[in-house]
């Protein structure tokens, strides 16, 4: 019966060394979750960041509009030169009445 006892003990041992394991293994699951998580708001959240991304996609679709079209994209700066140019016009214009 000694030797019984001895099994039943390793048995008790095992499985609280197991249950052990899995809470560390759960444990290190909920650190690497929880890191994702603070990883992807930090991502969400840093706006100068974005800006600097989407600043970059823009540059990077100009040029290439520019590239495969030289023409209109002579034409649409000029445009956008006249808009820009008409808007201060009025603005100093407005200023210059009161």
């Amino acid at each position: 019966m000694a030797a019984g006892t001895d099994v039943a003990t390793l048995d008790k041992k095992t499985q609280r060394n197991l249950t052990r394991l899995q809470a560390h293994d759960n444990a290190r699951a909920a650190r690497d979750e929880l890191a994702a998580t603070l990883g992807a708001i930090e991502e969400h959240l840093n706006v100068p960041k974005r800006l600097a991304r989407a600043t970059a996609r823009a540059k990077l679709r100009v040029q290439r509009f520019a590239d495969d079209q030289p023409g209109t994209a002579i034409a649409v700066a000029a445009g956008v030169a006249v808009a820009v140019g008409v808007g201060v016009w009025l603005v100093v214009r407005a200023n210059l009445e009161r």
